[in-house]
């Protein structure tokens, strides 16, 4: 399984981080879904994108690997990257690992989760929270193979300046990027 994600649609209105938020009950300053805001460029012709990030579920999990409870794993149904969080120990290592900085700590639990990309609303039927609340329908989760197929007249990629290299965990994520979001001179724009 995988996200697709139409960055062109995102508006930056940060639904999807919200939604997520409300369905996982998280405490303030933890996101498992988040929308950064970047610039390109500059004037005359400055350029500006979001981007809503959240775990790829990638194909090679870094988390998995380094998680030494074997807490975190592939769901072999589907592909996602699961937690049974009973056996988090809250080391850490799936944090220090993820190159994309997924994993979220939770003090209070002395443990670590993550996006499972809502397993429970999946099996009735539903699609991520982020997906079904998207006012733009920028995001899609489903079959990495029919997301390719229905996709395959778009230039999709795994990579862009902001993020990691793919090739460490091959990412299940396919991203449609606004042409600005290939451009290696960037600046994330954070609002204090």
């Amino acid at each position: 399984m995988a996200f697709y994600y139409r960055q062109e649609y995102c508006t930056g209105c940060k639904t999807c981080q919200v939604a997520c938020k409300d369905v996982n009950d998280l405490p303030i300053g933890i996101l498992f879904r988040r929308v950064r805001k970047f610039e390109t460029g500059k004037y005359p012709k400055p350029g500006k994108y979001n981007f809503a990030e959240t775990c790829n579920h990638c194909a090679t999990p870094a988390c998995v690997a380094a998680c030494p409870t074997g807490s975190f794993y592939m769901d072999l149904d589907d592909g996602t990257i699961q937690q049974n969080t009973a056996l988090c120990n809250g080391c850490k290592k799936c944090m220090t690992d993820c190159p994309y900085g997924i994993p979220k700590y939770f003090e209070k639990y002395n443990k670590v989760a993550k996006c499972n990309a809502c397993i429970e609303w999946r099996k009735e039927g539903e699609v991520p929270a982020c997906v079904g609340t998207c006012p733009m329908r920028a995001l899609e989760f489903g079959d990495m193979d029919e997301l390719l197929a229905k996709h395959k007249d778009e230039t999709l990629v795994k990579d862009l300046p902001i993020l990691p290299d793919s090739k460490r965990t091959n990412p299940n994520t396919l991203i449609k990027p606004r042409a600005c979001a290939l451009e290696k001179d960037y600046r994330e724009h954070v609002i204090v």
